[in-house]
């Protein structure tokens, strides 16, 4: 019977200790603004827009070549 009382005892101890070590998880807002900087080239789309002319200027006029 002194053995099992121990035994609950130490359970319970132990219990609480296990307990008391479990780590926190803080979620808080920076205080800082999150910057993104984006450098977006938009160089392909204005070739694009000259090779398409120059095809249609090549195709209109056939004697250029």
């Amino acid at each position: 019977m002194k053995w099992r009382a121990v035994n609950s005892l130490g359970i319970v101890c132990s219990a609480f200790y296990l307990m008391g070590c479990s780590p926190t998880v803080k979620l808080e807002a920076p205080e800082k603004p999150i910057e993104i900087t984006m450098n977006i080239k938009i160089e392909h789309e204005i070739r694009l827009k000259v090779e398409k002319d120059v095809d249609a200027m090549i195709s209109s006029n056939k004697d250029l070549f």
